[in-house]
């Protein structure tokens, strides 16, 4: 035999050995292994607050500037403060129709309409734009803008998720509430406690209980064979985005070790998750209503007469068991059982009973009660958290009880005690007071970070959810400062927060120089170059960022151009039709059709959202995936959005609308049309030189057409088409209209 055949032999022998003698050594008694004693909570020092993020929030005094003309609010002021310490100098105000498609957008998500323009353009009074910025932020589509930053936030869907996906047939009434509450100007620390814990502030208010939904919007997987390991998962995944949404803080880093970087330990995540662990989580719950109004006395008959009928028939059911009991005891009678016991007299009065029954019920005035995907908490039988060892829900560590995050908590704030009669714990109403106390140095600052964010395209700091060691520093600390202290004084609006930040010069700044601006020292060209080398990636704000809209505002876009928008505001998520090819894909009623074709051209936010299919425009323009939190959404370049934008239904479709609605307008000139349609697409008239282009294609493409012989039937016609107009030439327009919409202009705004 070989020598490596001997070696296997001996290298085994002595494994043998080595397991022997381990048995051998072990006691003989069956006592249990020692009870892992579970991970230390390291103290927090000094130098862990030293970061700037857990530093107090003290407001700041708004510094001194040379041009202090060009400052319309004490924003401004921060702003050129650092501007001018760097040599710089802002740019001056953008062009009117420029301003008026920047706020539209960005306020409502939707395009200005011509009307819109053409007032904004006569209105020469000092506060034409503050006018314009008021009902804006006075409109429905507002709120329907800005709930969606929110819920990507909150990981909003009307799905679980994961393998089976299954639809939550309640999850939209959560939706709908952040946008009536955005457009009622609900302070946003009323706002933030609903959400946390409305169930506790307003058991009986039908709308409080609703905004609890913010909590359970999260990815589920139901088929998970141990409850306790999907309820684990869950309550993970919420505590780790109280943590990022709320506190800028990724929290859930520390559900199995301490945090590598931040001072958050595993204690930090387990006494912040106790917050939640008394919630019913994975059942739909009956929503508060109020009273019912007494019934008229019509209704009162209504009512006597049935429950006379139905306790006729229950004692002559009770007669019948009774009998069938004397005959048999064992039996158990069923329904059948006791028509087969009825006598020949007794079948007409059964009879009858039953018939009447059923029509009374008709009658009888009935209340449905909805249903919503909302909190539910019972004080009693709490059981008490824990922490689990390596984040493994089998393996629980020592007890925790509720307790705030340490670092920030700066007063050490203790946790009061369950008060007594109550229903819940009120755990969740005093997380939502701490953290909205004056003195966290988180929650402030991360929101209006936040809308600071959505307006300029990069929050002062630029990770949105990420305030820790390894999240950026602020550009403008002074500034986020003083926001987050002026939040607060406004009473907690977010419409004055917005009004504020819109209504500044750096808002309004034009996004590239203009061949006529002058700068005190220098032209603003070289000004602009000068920035550029300085300041290439705009941080300081010395001019306006370009931002490019995402999916849901292009399509609103596409189909508010076309005429087609519906404002049918509400209610369960609508599903228009998918391209063929996507449909094959699909598991079998995945995606059924909304059978009213109008909704189908409704604001996108309400599309279904389901996790595990994004429509197909969202999908190609960085739709976030709902199954985590969304701070700032990617903004990719790739092929398919030029494909979509040019081939897709949705486009052509848009494009026939648009040209239809040029051709029905007054002033049937080509000449008109262009102008008009440069209006409507981009906010704007056509430069000489885009005019004279634009008629020159249109006459071109309809020759085109005309020389193909195409028939009729087989151009894209503008809808309607109006009888006796020349058919290439409306094809021509439609085409037109399709090359607009694919123009950079169309989908960024500067």
């Amino acid at each position: 035999m070989d020598r490596s055949f001997w070696t296997l032999r001996v290298y085994f022998a002595l494994v043998v050995a080595i397991v022997a003698l381990h048995l051998v050594r072990q006691p003989c008694s069956a006592d249990p292994p020692a009870a892992d004693p579970g991970p230390l909570e390291i103290p927090l020092t000094a130098s862990d607050r030293q970061h700037w993020a857990f530093q107090p929030i003290r407001r700041p005094a708004v510094p001194s500037v040379s041009n202090v003309d060009w400052c319309r609010t004490p924003i401004d002021r921060f702003i050129l403060a650092q501007l001018e310490t760097a040599g710089l100098s802002p740019l001056s105000e953008a062009e009117r129709p420029v301003l008026l498609r920047r706020v539209t957008f960005d306020l409502t998500g939707l395009p200005p309409t011509p009307d819109e323009l053409e007032a904004f353009l006569h209105d020469d009074s000092p506060a034409a734009y503050d006018r314009v910025v008021n009902r804006l932020l006075a409109s429905a589509a507002y709120g329907e803008r800005w709930a969606q930053h929110w819920l990507d936030l909150a990981r909003f869907a009307e799905t679980d998720g994961f393998e089976h996906d299954l639809v939550r047939p309640n999850a939209w009434r959560y939706r709908d509430w952040v946008i009536d509450a955005l457009n009622k100007d609900v302070p946003f620390d009323e706002f933030l406690r609903l959400q946390l814990a409305g169930d506790e502030l307003h058991p009986d208010d039908e709308s409080a209980v609703i905004a609890t939904g913010f909590l359970l919007c999260g990815p589920d997987m139901p088929d998970i064979n141990l409850p306790e390991e999907r309820r684990s998962i869950f309550l993970n995944d919420l505590t780790g985005t109280i943590g990022s949404a709320l506190l800028g803080l990724q929290v859930g880093c520390a559900q199995c070790h301490d945090h590598k970087y931040d001072p958050l330990s595993q204690f930090d995540f387990y006494r912040l998750r106790a917050f939640f662990d008394p919630v019913e989580i994975f059942k739909d719950h009956p929503l508060p209503q109020p009273a019912p109004p007494p019934p008229s006395p019509a209704e009162r008959e209504l009512i006597d007469r049935l429950v006379a009928a139905e306790g006729e028939l229950r004692a002559l059911d009770d007669l019948l068991r009774q009998r069938l009991k004397v005959e048999n005891p064992d039996l158990q009678p069923t329904r059948d059982d006791l028509l087969k016991a009825l006598t020949d007299e007794e079948k007409p009065r059964h009879t009858q009973l039953s018939q009447t029954i059923a029509t009374l019920k008709k009658s009888v005035p009935t209340r449905e009660i909805p249903l919503g995907r909302v909190v539910r908490e019972s004080a009693a039988n709490v059981k008490p958290s824990r922490l689990l060892i390596r984040g493994d829900f089998r393996r629980e560590g020592p007890e925790v009880a509720p307790a705030y995050v340490r670092v920030a908590d700066l007063k050490t704030s203790p946790l009061a005690p369950p008060s007594e009669g109550k229903t819940t714990t009120g755990r969740r109403t005093q997380l939502a007071d701490w953290l909205l106390d004056s003195e966290n140095p988180l929650t402030t600052r991360v929101i209006v970070n936040r809308l600071w964010q959505h307006h300029f395209g990069r929050g002062l700091v630029e990770t949105g959810s990420d305030f820790g060691k390894m999240g950026s520093d602020p550009t403008h600390p002074e500034l986020l400062d003083w926001l987050a202290t002026e939040l607060p004084r406004q009473g907690w609006s977010l419409n004055a927060l917005h009004r504020l930040i819109v209504t500044s010069a750096v808002y309004r700044q034009s996004s590239r120089p203009r061949l006529t601006d002058q700068s005190p020292a220098q032209t603003a060209r070289d000004n602009w170059h000068r920035a550029l080398q300085l300041d290439p990636d705009n941080r300081l704000l010395g001019h306006s960022p370009r931002q490019r809209l995402d999916g849901e505002t292009i399509r609103d876009a596409l189909l508010a151009t076309g005429g087609r928008l519906m404002a049918r505001r509400g209610g369960p998520g609508v599903r228009p039709p998918l391209p063929a090819e996507l449909v094959a894909t699909l598991l079998k009623d995945q995606w059924q059709v909304s059978p009213d074709e109008t909704d189908h051209n409704r604001r996108s936010i309400y599309l279904f959202v389901r996790r595990n299919l994004r429509f197909p425009l969202f999908e190609a323009f960085d739709r976030p995936d709902t199954s985590a939190s969304c701070a700032r959404r990617n903004r990719s370049t790739i092929a398919p959005q030029a494909l979509i934008l040019l081939n897709s239904e949705l486009s052509l479709a848009s494009a026939r609308d648009l040209a239809g609605r040029l051709l029905a307008e007054p002033g049937e000139a080509a000449k008109q049309q262009v102008r008009r349609a440069y209006r409507i697409t981009l906010g704007r008239d056509p430069s000489a030189g885009e005019a004279e282009m634009a008629l020159e294609f249109l006459t071109v493409q309809a020759a085109r057409l005309r020389d193909s012989n195409r028939p009729a039937t087989d151009l894209a016609l503008p809808r309607p088409y109006p009888a006796g107009t020349d058919p290439y030439a409306a094809a021509a327009l439609t085409d037109f209209c399709l090359a607009l919409f694919n123009l950079n202009e169309f989908v960024y705004v500067d």
